[in-house]
């Protein structure tokens, strides 16, 4: 597999990831849509109210994920699959002496032909620590040294 068709693999790969959470946040809004409109009032009045306002923050806190979720699909169409060397930027797979790394959306572990790559943010720690970097450049990073031995 070329270095272009790994790129689109993971980025695939991150929008699969990122499908798979916006469909499980858009089940859980449908439930609490469906179980507000259930709600009657009864007699227990209290108790009503009680599990008005759960359903309410748990639509709430849902509404937050999918706001998050909906950034995150921006920036993944930023993403270029053109192979470049050069400085890590948002779209860059990084191979270290430790570990690979694709600078995409925070995604996780993305196995690839039994390779494992870390998709991460651009502005999450590591992220921080490899961008500008060149190939042949030392990152340290929680009390560990290692190179870039590949950018594209």
């Amino acid at each position: 597999m070329n270095k272009k068709e790994l790129k689109i693999k993971l980025l695939n790969a991150c929008k699969k990831q990122l499908a798979s959470r916006r469909e499980a946040v858009d089940t859980i809004l449908a439930n609490v849509a469906h179980s507000l409109k259930e709600e009657t009032k009864s007699s227990a009045g209290d108790k009503h109210e009680t599990g008005r306002a759960m359903l309410q923050l748990e639509r709430e806190n849902a509404g937050k994920q999918l706001a998050q979720i909906e950034k995150l699909e921006l920036i993944l169409k930023r993403v270029s699959t053109t192979v470049s060397s050069g400085p890590v930027h948002l779209g860059s797979v990084i191979v270290t002496s430790q570990y690979n790394y694709f600078i995409a959306i925070p995604a996780g572990e993305i196995t690839i032909n039994g390779q494992m790559f870390y998709a991460i943010g651009a502005t999450s720690p590591i992220g921080q620590r490899l961008l500008g970097k060149e190939e042949g450049d030392e990152v340290g990073f929680r009390e560990s040294i290692f190179a870039i031995n590949s950018i594209y």
